[in-house]
C-alpha cells in the first residue's frame, strides 16, 4: 500500500531540501557520536534509520518498548545492513537510575535527541495519566538535557508538536511548557526542536487503528469534521535530523503549508485507505449498525464505516505551527519553515511551576482541576476544551 497516496500525495516533502543539504548532513553525522532516547518509537526509528544510513561513529537508542527495539534492530538489518559505527539499542527508561548509569559509563554524545512523549489527546483524560504525561513530556526533557549538558553534547534536540501553537488540549500544552524550559536551558547548551505533523500510521495512532480494524476484520471509525496535516514516517525522520544537524540554538523546524501539504480530514483518509484495499466503503449511521453489519458488509466487498462529528475533549478541528506572535524564516529551505525564537523567559515562573508539580505529587493522590490551572497560569491564552467526553468513549 502506498502510504502517499493514501494521505494524497505524491512526492516526499522534503526531497529536495535533504538533498541540497546531503553533504553537510552526511559529514556532520559521520564524524559524531549520537544518543537518541525514545528510539523505538516510529519517529524514533525513523529518525535512527536516517542517522545509521549516514554512518556515524556511535548510535545508541533506548526505549521502555523491548519489542519495539528488537524490530528496530530487524528492520535496520534487513534494510541497511551494517555500519563501522557503535550502534546498540538499550531497553531502558530514561528517567531511571539505569539510564544515568549507561551515561556515565559512555564517553559522552556529541548530539541527543530525544523522541520520547505521550503523544495522545486521549492521555488527560484522568489526573493520573496526566501527571505521567507532564513526567514524561516536561520532567524528562529537564532531566535528560541535564545529563546531555553534563556529558559534554554539543546539541540537544527534542521533538515537539503542532499542538504546541495556540494550545487547547493538555498535551499540546504541556509540550508548548516543554518549549519554555528549553528556552531557558539553551542559554548554556545549543538546543533546536521541530513542531510536527500528524505522522502517518504511526503507532496508537487513528491511521495505524485502520490496520488494527482491517486485520481484524471491524468497522473503521473516524471524524468527518477534524483536519490534520500529515508526513509520512521517513518525513518525520528528515524533520528531525535536518533540525538536529542544521538547525540553529532556539530554532523550531516545521513542514511548510504548500500545495503538496494541505489539511485532510481523517474521513476523507479512510476513505482512501479502504478504496486502495479494494473495498467500498459503507457509511452507517451509528456504531451498533457499523458493527452489527461488519462481517454481511465485508462479505460484499463493502466496509462498514462510521463517520461522526467530534465532540470529545481537546480535539481542535484544524492544526498550526506557529502563532502571529512568533519570528519565521520562510527562505531558508524549500518545505521547511523556521520559528526563530529568542532567548526569553521567565525563570520565576518555571521554578514556580516545578514546585507546584512536586507539591501535588507529594499528595496520596490528586484531582485533574488544580494541574488545569496551573497550566492556564502558564500559558495564558490556554483554551482548553473541556467537553466530558473521551476518545474512551469512541469506537
Amino acid at each position: 500500500m502506498n502510504v502517499l497516496s493514501i494521505i494524497d500525495r505524491q512526492d516526499l516533502l522534503f526531497k529536495n531540501d535533504i538533498s541540497r543539504h546531503e553533504e553537510e548532513l552526511s559529514a556532520r553525522v559521520a564524524e559524531s557520536r549520537f544518543l537518541v532516547i525514545g528510539g523505538a518509537g516510529t519517529i524514533g526509528q525513523a529518525v535512527t534509520r536516517e542517522i545509521f544510513k549516514r554512518k556515524p561513529k556511535a548510535l545508541h537508542a533506548v526505549d521502555i518498548s523491548e519489542n519495539n527495539l528488537v524490530e528496530l534492530v530487524r528492520d535496520i538489518r534487513s534494510t541497511l545492513g551494517y555500519i563501522d559505527g557503535d550502534f546498540r539499542t538499550f531497553a531502558l527508561d530514561c528517567g531511571s537510575r539505569e539510564f544515568a548509569a549507561l551515561l556515565a559509563m559512555e564517553e559522552g554524545y556529541d548530539y541527543v535527541l530525544n523522541l520520547s512523549a505521550l503523544k495522545h489527546v486521549r492521555s488527560e483524560k484522568d489526573p493520573f495519566t496526566l501527571m505521567r504525561m507532564i513526567e514524561v513530556n516536561i520532567l524528562n526533557t529537564i532531566s535528560t538535557l541535564a545529563q546531555a549538558k553534563a556529558g559534554g553534547a554539543k546539541k540537544y534536540f527534542c521533538v515537539s508538536t503542532d499542538k504546541a501553537a495556540n494550545p487547547v488540549n493538555m498535551m499540546g500544552a504541556s509540550k508548548r511548557i516543554m518549549e519554555m524550559f528549553l528556552m531557558r536551558e539553551s542559554s548554556t547548551l545549543d538546543i533546536s526542536t521541530a513542531r510536527f505533523a500528524n505522522v502517518a500510521f504511526s503507532d496508537g495512532s487513528l491511521l495505524h487503528g485502520f490496520n488494527q480494524r482491517f486485520a481484524k476484520q471491524q468497522p473503521i471509525s473516524a471524524p468527518n469534521d477534524v483536519r490534520r496535516y500529515f508526513v509520512v514516517p521517513q518525513e518525520a525522520g528528515e524533520l528531525c535530523l535536518a533540525s538536529c544537524i542544521l538547525g540553529e540554538n532556539r530554532d523550531i523546524f516545521f513542514p511548510k503549508m504548500s500545495e503538496a501539504l494541505q489539511l485532510t480530514k481523517f474521513s476523507d483518509i479512510a476513505v482512501n485507505y479502504l478504496e486502495a484495499l479494494g473495498f467500498t466503503p459503507y457509511a452507517c449511521s451509528s456504531e451498533d449498525e457499523a458493527r452489527d453489519r461488519a462481517s454481511e458488509l465485508i462479505g460484499q466487498k463493502k466496509w462498514p464505516v462510521y463517520f461522526f462529528s467530534s465532540d470529545t475533549t481537546g480535539e481542535k478541528s484544524y492544526e498550526e505551527f506557529f502563532t502571529s506572535a512568533e519570528t519565521l524564516d520562510m527562505e531558508r529551505f524549500e518545505n521547511l519553515g523556521i520559528i526563530k525564537s529568542q532567548l526569553d523567559f521567565d525563570s520565576q515562573q518555571l521554578d514556580g511551576f516545578l514546585k507546584e508539580i512536586a507539591s501535588i505529587r507529594e499528595s496520596q493522590t490528586w484531582e485533574k482541576k488544580p494541574i488545569v490551572d496551573l497550566f492556564n497560569a502558564m500559558i495564558p491564552n490556554f483554551d482548553h476544551m473541556e467537553t466530558g467526553r473521551y476518545l474512551d468513549g469512541r469506537m
